[in-house]
């Protein structure tokens, strides 16, 4: 039970359309081997802290700190949707020339009530279109509650392995899965990770997303 009302309480936060930053396009000064450009919604835009605070801006510190030739660019706004990603991603492969992208979308479209084969049908668009422009890609796994039926919610989950599966590209598990469960981690409307948690998630992302980039040469 405690599980589920987590998770509830979790995936929430993607359904309201928060105000957003405008593509908050943070870089390192220096140019580095690698760039990674995460598409995402508020989990990852730093909703209720500063951009500093946030994971992402975290993560770009500690490879900065270990000297690991990887750019990170923010392009995460609260309540997008993977129609909004799908919109957005030309423009900021164009403006950014990544080497590596991170889907981190989908939440916001099942709990519209979205179709998840236009789910699908978007990602694999998205997918596409980094291809295209040689971009290797990444995608973050995410969840619903179970209270939105097992048929609906077993549907939506299986976008993003299908998706990894035929696209052959890698799929990275939720990451809040465990921070959910300590309250003493979630903000004070129960909604949004605090910044306690972000640099947990930080440690749960950095060893995956580098051993993606660099050491397998995606």
């Amino acid at each position: 039970m405690a599980n589920c009302v987590s998770s509830i309480v979790l995936v929430i936060v993607l359904l309201f359309p928060f105000a957003s930053y405008s593509d908050q396009l943070e870089t390192s000064e220096n140019t580095k081997q690698y760039k990674l450009l995460v598409l995402g919604d508020s989990l990852s835009a730093a909703y209720g802290l500063t951009q500093e605070e946030g994971w992402v801006h975290l993560l770009q510190n500690a490879w900065t700190n270990a000297n690991t030739p990887i750019d990170v660019v923010n392009g995460a706004i609260s309540g997008d949707t993977t129609d909004g990603g799908l919109a957005r991603l030309p423009r900021l492969l164009d403006l950014h020339k990544p080497t590596h992208l991170l889907i981190e979308l989908g939440g916001n479209d099942a709990l519209q009530g979205h179709n998840p084969k236009k789910i699908r049908s978007n990602i694999v668009d998205m997918v596409n279109i980094a291809k295209e422009s040689n971009v290797a890609v990444m995608i973050q796994e995410m969840q619903i509650p179970t209270n939105y039926g097992r048929r609906y919610t077993t549907m939506f989950t299986d976008v993003f392995r299908s998706v990894a599966e035929d696209q052959e590209v890698p799929l990275i598990p939720f990451f809040l899965e465990e921070i959910a469960l300590d309250k003493n981690l979630m903000q004070n409307d129960g909604i949004h990770p605090t910044a306690e948690a972000q640099p947990m998630i930080v440690e749960f992302m950095m060893p995956r997303l580098q051993a993606l980039i660099i050491d397998t040469h995606l």
